[in-house]
């Protein structure tokens, strides 16, 4: 029984320590995942914790559940525009991109390891996975925001690239472990119903969860708890079943995060805690196996595969993959450079030892050397590669808003949402029958200094005060734009990445031609917004770009799926020498 104690006095010391350790590494910009790494490892057995833990089994279980809430939470929070702006590239990087990286990868790890190809492909499999969640929070803590598709296909990559690499991993290790080779037929069966079990389970669980949060009446706490318990069950009855449950866990977590519900705020503010309580608990295990000793005498090769991964198999799949969708060399450059690898290979590579393969710890120290290669040079190096492909906009302010989900609301009816005035709003110093507000929505009160007033007899709003909405749940972006701080331009300006002069989406393209090149071949009837729209297979975001006879057009504003405002940028040359290499290799638009 004190054991017992002193264990639960433990695990609750080590996740304290990793939450005050990634506050103050945020400071210098550290990888939080690579804190947290490293404090499992000064915890294990050959650091200052001396904690002995060899269970790899135990770990497994573990890090299945953290996993599988992972993915769940990556599709809550994924918007379903970015899935129509990036679903097919996406795609191809994480089928076609793993086994490209995996098969490059395989030929080096066979020649550094006298080994064969097939345990060079497992090893290859095993840190394909990228983790784009890493990523988005190392730009977060620079404040800086990528641009739209940029950042989507590299959240859904590593939402689909997870369950497929899991999916090639352990397929390869039956393949070794197998006393006869197994038949072609046997193969393609597996992977059938690995995808085709984990797609429908996804999509039908994903569906019925919907369902059970909007019909079943209960306290607004049980809710998470709901949907904790249902993305668990989903995977672990596909699982069960023989099919993906990784896949599984991350299309259920889309279906419920693309459609409103009566519990979509509690649910997305729990799971935030989910998966950061998940990312903690899921290193500091991976740390506690890691035996820094153990690792010297493959250092040299392991050391050799991370170049190879970062400087050849990533960037070779992403241009095979990438190219055909028109993406410009920089794009594909940043893309390349940030497949930032994280807790999943560390996890695939506990597959091999469960599975008593000959030297299977070979595969672990290889995976968890790769690991911490990536986050220390490609983790530090995020922020700096995005402002030098000039791929990063600046970050939107947001509006102080707070949902309310009322009791017994379904999805798609309106909802409540709490505003508070900023001081730089449209909102500021106007009356309520003012405000530009969609028909459909309405102000029900506004609080001042503690005091409630109906929107008839409040007096003209003023920064601090806070009102309640009624809105359409596709009407808050409009509201957010009403009483959230008006953008600054400056700070875009300075490195031109919004464009030097501003024009409505209405303009026509020909006036464009005729004021910077009459010599630009220009559809007379077409509008900014149109050209722009075309030009990127009709899903722009703000910070695209596109050449236009000598100067360059750039998304700056958009309203829904319209774009409203267009940058001009008159010397478009590239900042960077480096640059003007790179630009010989970008692919023609349309």
């Amino acid at each position: 029984m004190e054991a017992s104690h002193h264990l639960i006095l433990l695990g609750s010391a080590l996740v304290l320590l990793s939450i005050f350790a990634g506050v103050f590494s945020a400071r210098f910009g550290a990888p939080l995942l690579l804190i947290f790494l490293g404090l499992g490892i000064l915890a294990g057995e050959e650091g200052p914790g001396g904690i002995l833990f060899r269970d790899f089994h135990a770990a497994y279980l573990i890090g299945s559940i953290a996993l599988a809430i992972i993915l769940f939470d990556g599709g809550l929070r994924t918007d379903p525009k970015d899935v129509r702006r990036a679903l097919w590239p996406s795609l191809a990087l994480a089928t076609i991109g793993v086994i490209v990286t995996a098969a490059i990868v395989a030929t080096a790890a066979a020649l550094l390891f006298s080994t064969s190809w097939s345990r060079g492909l497992l090893i290859g499999a095993i840190v394909a996975p990228t983790d784009a969640a890493a990523v988005s929070a190392l730009l977060h803590l620079r404040r800086l925001e990528l641009r739209a598709r940029i950042a989507a296909i590299l959240e859904i990559e590593s939402g689909i690239n997870d369950p497929i690499s899991v999916l090639l991993a352990v397929l390869l290790v039956n393949l070794l472990a197998a006393p006869a080779p197994l038949p072609a037929s046997h193969i393609v069966a597996l992977l059938a119903r690995e995808i085709v079990g984990g797609t429908a389970f996804g999509l039908g669980g994903g569906y019925l969860l919907l369902a059970l949060v909007n019909r079943l009446e209960a306290t607004s706490g049980l809710y998470p708890i709901l949907a904790l318990a249902g993305g668990t069950a989903l995977f672990g009855a596909a699982q069960t079943a023989g099919a993906s449950g990784f896949l599984a866990a991350y299309l259920a977590g889309l279906i419920l995060g693309s459609h409103r519900h009566r519990a979509t705020q509690v649910i997305n503010q729990a799971f935030d805690a989910f998966a950061w309580l998940s990312q903690i608990v899921l290193f500091l295990i991976l740390g506690l196996l890691v035996k820094p000793s153990g690792l010297v005498p493959i250092l040299g090769p392991s050391l050799v595969v991370a170049a190879v991964l970062m400087l050849a198999a990533r960037p070779m799949a992403v241009v095979l993959c990438l190219l055909p969708f028109r993406y410009t060399a920089p794009e594909i450059a940043f893309i390349s450079w940030v497949g930032l690898r994280g807790a999943v290979p560390i996890f695939l590579a506990i597959i091999p030892v469960l599975a008593a393969l000959p030297d299977a710890t070979m595969f672990f120290g290889v995976a968890f050397i790769v690991v911490l290669i990536s986050l220390i040079l490609q983790g530090w190096t995020v922020a700096a590669a995005a402002r030098m492909f000039d791929l990063d906009v600046p970050p939107l302010q947001q509006a102080s808003r707070l949902d309310i989900d009322l009791p017994g609301r379904l999805g798609d009816e309106n909802t409540v949402a709490g505003y508070r005035v900023e001081a730089r709003c449209r909102a500021a110093s106007k009356t309520v029958e003012a405000l530009p507000l969609p028909p459909t929505s309405s102000v029900l009160v506004v609080i001042r200094d503690g005091i409630a007033r109906s929107a008839a007899s409040a007096p003209p709003l003023a920064p601090g005060d806070y009102v309640l909405a009624l809105a359409r749940p596709q009407d808050l972006a409009l509201l957010d734009r009403v009483f959230g701080p008006r953008p600054e331009r400056s700070r875009a300006d300075e490195r031109g990445l919004l464009g030097e002069f501003a024009f409505d989406g209405t303009t026509a393209l020909a006036t464009i031609a005729r004021l910077y090149d009459p010599a630009a071949a220009a559809n007379g009837a077409a509008t900014l917004a149109e050209f722009l729209a075309s030009r990127f297979g009709g899903a722009p975001a703000v910070g695209d770009r596109t050449r236009f006879g000598a100067v360059e057009l750039v998304v700056r504003d958009m309203q829904g799926d319209t774009i409203t405002q267009v940058g001009v940028e008159l010397e478009p040359a590239p900042v960077h020498p480096w640059r003007v290499w790179l630009q010989r290799f970008r692919p023609r638009r349309g």
